[in-house]
């Protein structure tokens, strides 16, 4: 059936929400970053979050993770070193490329931002049943692996 058709009524749904979702998600990471440092950029905040759970990484492998551009994620990462949120050190695979970490101050804030967002879920899902929250979560886990395959 169509787009218009009964069968793709759960779709319509599904988009109607993400769509919410994801509004309400890039207003909350201006929260985010905020938090950690007033002068951190929102789209900064998801690099300094993707280095916190892969560890040193390289220029060039976090643009390819996040989908932008070499001058996009120059840009990007040198507001965070100028923020003292990351720093880079000699890749010892290849003396001659450097490797972007999170720096102590850098992992302190976005701790502290981390544990007071999963307190807010706590209490806004405080009648949920942790079964719906764990399917909620395997769920989205689940739809992130397939939007990343179609990439």
């Amino acid at each position: 059936m169509g787009v218009d058709g009964e069968a793709d009524a759960e779709f319509l749904a599904l988009e109607r929400e993400l769509s919410l979702l994801f509004r309400r998600a890039r207003a909350g990471q201006g929260e985010l970053a905020r938090a950690v440092h007033p002068q951190l950029e929102p789209a900064a905040y998801g690099l300094l979050v993707r280095l916190i759970e892969g560890g040193p990484q390289r220029a060039t492998d976090l643009a390819a993770y996040m989908g932008v551009g070499k001058a996009t994620i120059s840009r990007q990462l040198g507001g965070l070193e100028e923020l003292g949120l990351i720093d880079r050190a000699v890749d010892p695979a290849d003396r001659r490329a450097s490797l972007l970490r999170v720096t102590p101050l850098g992992s302190e804030r976005v701790a502290a931002v981390a544990s007071a967002r999963r307190s807010a879920y706590v209490r806004r899902l405080a009648d949920w049943d942790r079964r719906d929250v764990g399917e909620l979560a395997r769920l989205l886990g689940r739809l992130n692996g397939v939007l990343t395959d179609s990439n």
